[in-house]
């Protein structure tokens, strides 16, 4: 199997961003590593696989300087332009169409999903020509997420015969096959992942391709401490952001809370997010049974500035994270290391890389996954043990002082593409007319 290390290093100074949506609301800390890349002198142009599904987006985007290509999403409307730039490759470089063809059809091998999978390649194609047609200078493909953008990406990059590497996070890489990330691993040059967890997965598969671990991070200049002093107890609020899915434990979240109302504690829950009817329908059902009902108040999505707002006056921030039926887990949610950053005290679960941010008793409390009593203990210490949460508070600032800094990790995502060969337009001369962003507003 040839890894990507086999291609030529370009001189093309712009770097292609693969995306499955773009802006997405709840992936603010892709869009805020675009744009601090951009500071640090790349160029960026964004493919991106959908258009936008939300109607408003975070004040960061506005900053990003990349324009973008959106790509043909469906295979029905979208069908024409497939075909058009799928037939259009193959007369434009018969050899090389014929070889990234092959690449495909050893992935096709057992797919139910043949139909996507062929979406997939014409995308590629598609944006090869693209990048081509349009003299984008395209030297390096790098995608966000380890399923669907990459494979893309891949295609893209063998089309282009440009370096290819990617992103991984969580959904994608513990719900595909182990052989499939496998087989991208070893056809990118290099790739990068959100926690030191993700990392050892990866490892384990490919011990030839580096594997770096960078954390998202946020702008931590946006959270201010004292803006954020919690009113008296009781009664006491405590606050969850995250989409209504499986692997943030709601359902778990709801139900510590009724043992602490039924432990004789006053405790609210502030619940910022949303998801599929079913989600949301399913979620009520378990407020209801937990004993919650009338103590929750569900604001929906918001901008990031409307959940900063939010915090005010909150005691404790909670996830009960778990690894969900398909596999599907967090990495470290952005949304611990904003609350820790505005001095509200973190309980969440040991799950994947939450605990490579919260060190039980000391950056926050731990508790076991999937387990309500657990929980509850965790929250009923934080809520109430002064010392306890005196100890936390300025312990899991500095955490994300030290190792949480977006600043500080996009400018060391930018020195490893330094190293393999991507040009900066602007070598080491940062541009002061992207102002800084805001941090993501939901995990």
């Amino acid at each position: 199997m040839t890894n990507n290390t086999s291609l030529k290093r370009s001189t093309n100074p712009t770097l292609g961003f693969v995306l499955k949506g773009y802006p997405r609301i709840s992936e603010t800390f892709i869009s805020n590593e675009i744009r601090l890349l951009e500071k640090e002198g790349f160029h960026i142009h964004i493919f991106s696989m959908r258009a936008p599904r939300e109607s408003f987006t975070h004040e960061s985007v506005q900053a990003i300087k990349a324009k973008v290509t959106y790509l043909p999403e469906s295979m029905i409307f979208g069908l024409p332009a497939l075909l058009w730039h799928t037939f259009k490759r193959f007369f434009r470089d018969p050899r090389c169409f014929a070889a990234t063809a092959r690449l495909w059809l050893s992935r096709c091998k057992g797919t139910d999903k043949l139909h996507t999978w062929i979406k997939h390649f014409m995308q590629g194609c598609y944006l090869a020509n693209k990048a081509q047609d349009e003299n984008m200078g395209i030297g390096h493909l790098h995608a966000h997420f380890a399923h669907t953008p990459s494979s893309v990406a891949l295609y893209a990059s063998r089309l282009l015969n440009v370096p290819f590497t990617f992103t991984a996070h969580a959904k994608d890489i513990y719900t595909q096959a182990p052989e499939r990330l496998k087989l991208k691993l070893d056809h990118a040059r290099f790739a990068v992942t959100c926690t030191g967890y993700n990392k050892t997965h990866m490892d384990r598969l490919s011990s030839s391709t580096p594997v770096h671990k960078i954390y998202h991070g946020i702008d931590i200049s946006l959270f201010n401490p004292a803006a954020c002093q919690p009113a008296t107890p009781p009664p006491y609020t405590v606050m969850t952001v995250a989409r209504f899915v499986e692997k943030k434990g709601l359902g778990i979240v709801a139900e510590a809370l009724g043992m602490l109302r039924k432990r004789g504690h006053d405790v609210r829950w502030l619940l910022v997010g949303d998801g599929k009817e079913s989600a949301r329908n399913r979620l009520k059902q378990q407020i209801a049974a937990a004993g919650m009902e009338g103590h929750v108040t569900m604001t929906g999505t918001l901008t990031h500035t409307q959940v900063l707002e939010h915090y005010k006056g909150v005691h404790a921030f909670v996830l009960g994270c778990i690894e969900a039926k398909d596999g599907d887990r967090d990495g470290i949610p952005n949304v611990i290391a904003e609350a820790m950053a505005l001095g509200v005290p973190v309980a969440s679960t040991t799950v994947s890389g939450i605990p490579e941010m919260i060190s039980h008793e000391e950056t926050g409390v731990l508790a076991a996954p999937g387990d309500a009593t657990s929980l509850a203990d965790a929250l009923e210490r934080l809520l109430t043990n002064s010392a306890l949460r005196e100890k936390i508070i300025p312990a899991a600032r500095a955490r994300v002082e030290n190792v949480f800094d977006n600043k500080k990790l996009t400018a060391e995502l930018g020195n490893i593409f330094a190293a393999d060969g991507v040009p900066r337009a602007k070598e080491n001369n940062k541009r002061p007319d992207i102002p800084d962003g805001s941090s993501n507003a939901a995990a």
